[in-house]
């Protein structure tokens, strides 16, 4: 029995991913759950365990391809023997979608998946979709247009001149479903600037209307389509969707580098949020010795207790939590002339890796004791590091904090973790001669365990007042000490 190893959907938004290493070569065998692939998208970069025991004998993909999920992307042989003849591979292919077309709907119809809102019994399931079934004789004509099927599933949108569009029942072609099926940030760009979706050439995969496309539309000044004969008055301004910078042309002896998917999506989220937000940036040294000498009394305890390590960050994460409970500004939303106040305080914490930056996410943060918080950030930071995370692990922060001290800078300006409307920068903690007053209001020259921290809001919603009345919250739990370990 043949076992078919599709690109899962790593999160609700994510269409597409790209394969960026094969951890197995054709013939070999591999376990059940044993890491096969690894993937980027724009949300996580992940190793893809096997579904199933057994021989590799197929790979569909190279490495560096962006797939759309469900896609098939490799076939095992789920008996762990020699690798089964083409001829019955190719009839297990066909008939998996007439024997599988109740429990698995992206399968039965390849083209037209990824564009699919329904299918939810793939939108949270981090592991690849099983699809076996017998191999019962299959007619050829059948044989013939499951091998076209699985060809259009391809990159590159190969068929589109030779395929009739497939239409859902609602009568819209495939294309046309995965133009609207873009990331809900797009889509609430279109909706703030009355743009249709549908109107627009995309340079996504199949089409799909990406962010810097929609940005650059709307930086180019053409008017928003807004009648059928639209699509032909916008063909003028495709050009600048795909050349929005003009490329630099290297010097003799310069190094080249493609960048990497984790790398592009950076950017593309890094310029977007400056583009987004109106970025405003306060600075406040605290005083963190008291919480030094708390950490210091109990770190041997703290890790015979809990299995792990007590650092600076689950205190700073509990004063961030409570100066978020009294100004809840700072863990909303802008969605076009609202703004959305969530309920659970999730926050995301930067961690630095060899390969970018990723965002893991502390859920409910608030509910959390010190204890709490920080066995949730080790077992974030230390996942993240090896491609370990889950989609619902990087989705959904409200408010993000980052820690460039721990490389030793002082205090940086960071951009905002679009759609939030805040992050916070913990800069380096170091000893500092600090003039300080006694009790009966004598100056005195004191050596102190000091720290800046800088604050970035969206000056949209929050005024400067209410960012400096939330950092000076943030100052004084932190100097009172006040925590239970």
């Amino acid at each position: 029995m043949a076992t078919e190893v599709v690109m899962p959907q790593m999160g609700e938004s994510i269409a597409e991913g790209t394969i960026t290493k094969w951890l197995k070569n054709v013939g070999e065998h591999v376990d059940r759950d044993e890491p096969l692939f690894e993937i980027s998208t724009d949300k996580v970069d992940a190793e893809i365990p096997s579904p199933a025991a057994g021989t590799l004998t197929e790979v569909r993909y190279k490495e560096g391809d962006t797939v759309e999920v469900n896609t098939v992307v490799a076939v095992l042989d789920g008996n762990g023997a020699a690798p089964p003849a083409k001829e019955s591979a190719k009839e297990e292919a066909a008939a998996a979608p007439a024997e599988t077309s109740t429990t698995a709907p992206a399968e039965a119809t390849p083209p037209s998946a990824p564009a699919k809102p329904e299918p939810a019994a793939t939108v949270e399931r981090p592991k690849p979709v099983i699809t076996s079934a017998p191999a019962p004789a299959a007619p050829a004509a059948h044989k013939t247009e499951v091998k076209t099927l699985v060809k259009k599933g391809e990159p590159a949108g190969a068929s589109k001149a030779t395929a009739p569009p497939v239409r859902s029942v609602e009568g819209a072609t495939a294309e046309e479903l995965r133009r609207t099926k873009s990331s809900p940030l797009v889509r609430k760009i279109a909706s703030e600037h009355n743009i249709d979706i549908q109107q627009l050439e995309g340079t996504g995969m199949s089409g799909r209307v990406t962010k810097n496309d929609i940005l650059s539309f709307i930086e180019s000044g053409s008017p928003a389509p807004q009648t059928a004969a639209a699509p032909v008055k916008t063909q003028p301004v495709a050009p600048p969707l795909t050349q929005p910078v003009p490329a630099t042309k290297p010097a003799e002896g310069d190094r080249v580098e493609q960048m990497t998917v984790m790398r592009k999506k950076i950017a593309e989220h890094m310029v977007m949020s400056r583009r987004t937000s109106a970025h405003v940036s306060t600075v406040y040294e605290i005083d963190m010795s008291k919480i030094a000498k708390l950490r210091d009394e109990n770190r041997a305890a703290f890790l015979e207790r809990t299995g792990t390590k007590l650092t600076f960050m689950p205190f700073i994460f509990k004063a961030v939590t409570d100066a978020i409970r009294k100004f809840p500004i700072f863990n909303s939303q802008v969605s076009g002339d609202q703004i959305i106040y969530k309920r659970d305080i999730n926050l995301g914490m930067a961690v630095a890796l060899d390969w970018g930056l990723i965002v893991p996410v502390i859920k409910r943060a608030d509910d959390l004791s010190i204890s709490g918080l920080a066995r949730a950030a080790n077992d974030l930071a230390d996942r993240a590091r090896t491609k370990q995370l889950k989609p619902d692990e990087v989705a959904g922060g409200t408010f993000t904090i980052t820690n460039p001290g721990v490389f030793g800078g002082l205090f940086g300006t960071p951009i905002i973790n679009q759609p939030q409307v805040a992050i916070l920068g913990v800069g380096k903690i170091e000893k500092r001669a600090k003039v300080l007053t006694s009790a009966d209001g004598e100056d005195y020259i004191a050596i102190r365990q000091m720290a800046y921290f800088a604050l970035s809001f969206d000056h949209r919603i929050i005024d400067g007042s209410d960012a400096e009345k939330f950092l000076a919250l943030i100052k004084e739990r932190l100097e009172s000490g006040q925590f239970a370990v």
